[in-house]
């Protein structure tokens, strides 16, 4: 891999972001306008907020990337830029890894907005550091975005990217222990959620929700979302197709 043709990837990518205003507006204000609709529906209920606010903070960033990335990489792809790049001396893990660095700073931005946007607008209330929640946020994020980059390179149009999500975020959220407990699932879904990531980002975002030194259980959590992301990218690098079927 090389550093300067990575770089160049990325600075490419964030010039194109840049001049999509509603890819912008779906990445920064989708987050923040969910975040205030469930603010807006336990608002007698600060409490429920609270238990569950931090967990969905993590959750719709994630989701939005996803969709995000899936669809901006596939757009290259079928329109020829990729089959283009690789004629040169650019290769794919620069280009994956371009991609990422690219997303991974819009999901800094995105992390620190929505999550700015909760605790001091919708007065979510945490027990840790509101800069760890944001550092969940941002690996929570940049985990959509490997793992979008990685669903746009078995995806043959921007329709099939979306019809990805059911299948590699949907089974996530159902037993992520967002919805019920992970130790009160069923025997093969607990097994199953403990394979899956969003299952410990859900599990670091409780652990700030609800404990004033959260980094202890945080830390491990944090560990296997980066190993995730990492797994992600190397696997989306090896199927990138240099040729547009």
């Amino acid at each position: 891999m090389n550093p300067r043709l990575t770089l160049i990837t990325a600075g490419r990518v964030l010039r194109q972001i840049r001049s999509d205003h509603r890819t912008v507006a779906l990445m920064l204000v989708v987050p923040c306008v969910l975040i205030g609709l469930l603010a807006w529906v336990f608002g007698d209920k600060p409490m429920v907020f609270d238990h569950i606010g931090p967990a969905l903070l993590g959750v719709f960033p994630f989701v939005v990337m996803f969709i995000v990335t899936s669809i901006a990489t596939l757009r290259e792809r079928t329109g020829g830029t990729i089959e283009r790049l690789m004629a040169t001396p650019l290769g794919k893990a620069d280009f994956m890894v371009g991609y990422a660095v690219a997303f991974g700073i819009m999901a800094i931005v995105q992390a620190l907005v929505a999550t700015a946007f909760a605790v001091w607008v919708c007065g979510l209330d945490v027990a840790g550091p509101v800069w760890v929640l944001v550092v969940v946020a941002v690996l929570d994020a940049v985990l959509g975005t490997a793992l979008g980059l990685l669903a746009s390179a078995f995806a043959h149009t921007e329709f099939q990217a979306v019809q990805f999500m059911p299948a590699f975020v949907l089974p996530q959220f159902l037993v992520c222990g967002l919805l019920q407990p992970r130790d009160q699932l069923p025997t093969f879904l607990s097994h199953l959620s403990d394979l899956l990531p969003l299952s410990y980002a859900v599990d670091a975002m409780g652990s700030v929700a609800t404990k004033a030194s959260p980094m202890g259980e945080v830390g491990p959590d944090l560990l296997i979302i980066g190993g995730w992301i990492a797994a992600s990218l190397l696997l989306g690098s090896l199927t990138l197709r240099r040729q547009t079927e």
